[in-house]
């Protein structure tokens, strides 16, 4: 594994199997694998999670953790995923957290995620009680403090833990909550305005959630509420109006990472009967009220939103910025060393780009056209310059008095 975050993650493995056995009674096996009967029992589990989470979604929203089938099911399987998702996503943040809140954290991939990124305090939030528990055994075998509190949002009167904190987290929690349809948004929205007013001066709420076309969708419809609501957006978005993709009903928005899988994770997925050889999800980092939007970098800037669209002769991708959600395609004979970077973009790469040339639904990048890497993905953008405050308005000068009107004659 060649991320920075591998080596952190390989240390968790053994742990999750040790306390995944010994919730089950059964402490023995081979340390940091399993055996060929625990992939299959696992591996069952893994399947009815997928089935139930991001296919037919009957189980979201449902108490799946309190059931010890599932539950040890995403322990091995989805909390590596999640970890490795929120290390990704953690690298885009303007400051390194200290005190973290982590909701409907489950067993705390994403608290222990945050943990291993820098942060001192984390509280694990969640109203499955066996989720919890998982969560501070975990951090006993990892010699780690973690704070777990009850929480859970669909209990009446329910409340938030109390504090403030550099940055709170909800990873695949927000889309189980109110339900599937339109209705939803709205309560997800105030939701989120509830945690925002928890998050310090300078703090991010970071929302991840599955990359799915109907989760991802609901995500970037919640996020322009909060924009109405004058909420600012750190990433991934750069577009302060209302999210371009959600004009097409085909379109949707999510970021892609590439991950050389866990071992135990690789065997899962082959056992379960799908394919796992990139990171996929849909996140917003959203700033606090009353924080303003981060300058964009100067120059015409855009996040690559697609995969390669490489087609005969020339490279294509879609491309999103301040300017919104365009087409970028070059021809192979313009290539040259000042923009040979074109040609080997990743999905979440921001780049700068000069002599754009508009054509059909965006840009065509001219021979003479310059690419400059100004973040990879994953990586937080540098922001640009704050724009200067606009000069007040010149005095105007007094009007003369209206000369008096003769009277009339007679």
């Amino acid at each position: 594994m060649s991320n920075a975050y591998s080596k952190d993650l390989e240390r968790w493995l053994p742990r999750l199997i040790a306390v995944w056995r010994a919730s089950r009674g059964k402490g023995d096996g081979p340390e940091g694998r399993l055996t060929p009967q625990e992939v299959k029992e696992v591996g069952a589990g893994v399947k009815q999670l997928s089935l139930g989470l991001t296919r037919d979604r009957q189980l979201a929203g449902a108490r799946y953790m309190d059931d010890p089938r599932l539950l040890g099911a995403y322990l091995l399987f989805y909390w590596p995923v999640s970890y490795a998702q929120a290390r990704q996503v953690l690298g885009e943040l303007p400051n390194r957290p200290r005190h973290v809140l982590d909701l409907g954290s489950g067993p705390g991939p994403v608290a222990f995620a945050a943990m291993d990124g820098g942060a001192s305090e984390v509280t694990a939030a969640d109203r499955s009680k066996p989720a919890l528990a998982l969560a501070l055994k975990l951090a006993t075998e990892a010699g780690e403090a973690l704070a777990t509190r009850e929480w859970d949002p669909l209990k009446k009167n329910a409340t938030l833990p109390d504090g403030q904190f550099d940055l709170v987290t909800m990873g695949h929690v927000v889309n189980e909550l109110y339900g599937a349809n339109d209705d939803a948004l709205k309560p997800r929205a105030a939701l989120l305005e509830a945690v925002l007013a928890k998050v310090k001066k300078g703090g991010s709420l970071l929302v991840m959630e599955p990359a799915l076309r109907e989760t991802s969708r609901n995500l970037l419809k919640v996020r322009d509420l909060l924009v109405e609501r004058g909420y600012g957006i750190r990433a991934p978005c750069m577009y302060r109006g209302p999210c371009p993709a959600l004009v097409k009903e085909t379109d949707w928005c999510h970021a892609e990472r590439a991950w050389p899988m866990p071992r135990v994770v690789e065997e899962l997925a082959r056992t379960a009967g799908f394919h796992k050889e990139s990171l996929k999800m849909s996140y917003l980092v959203v700033a606090p009220k009353g924080e303003a939007w981060p300058e964009p970098p100067p120059g015409r800037v855009f996040r690559i939103v697609s995969e390669s669209l490489e087609g005969k002769g020339r490279q294509r991708y879609i491309g999103c910025g301040p300017e919104g959600r365009v087409g970028l395609a070059m021809q192979e004979r313009h290539r040259a060393e000042k923009n040979e970077r074109f040609f080997h973009l990743q999905r979440g790469d921001v780049i700068d780009v000069t002599d754009l040339e508009t054509k059909g639904d965006g840009f065509a990048l001219g021979e003479n056209a310059e690419v400059r890497m100004v973040a990879q993905a994953g990586r937080g953008v540098p922001p640009g310059p704050p724009k200067a405050p606009e000069a007040p308005a010149a005095p105007k000068a007094p009007e003369a008095p209206a000369a008096p009107v003769p009277p009339t004659k007679p």
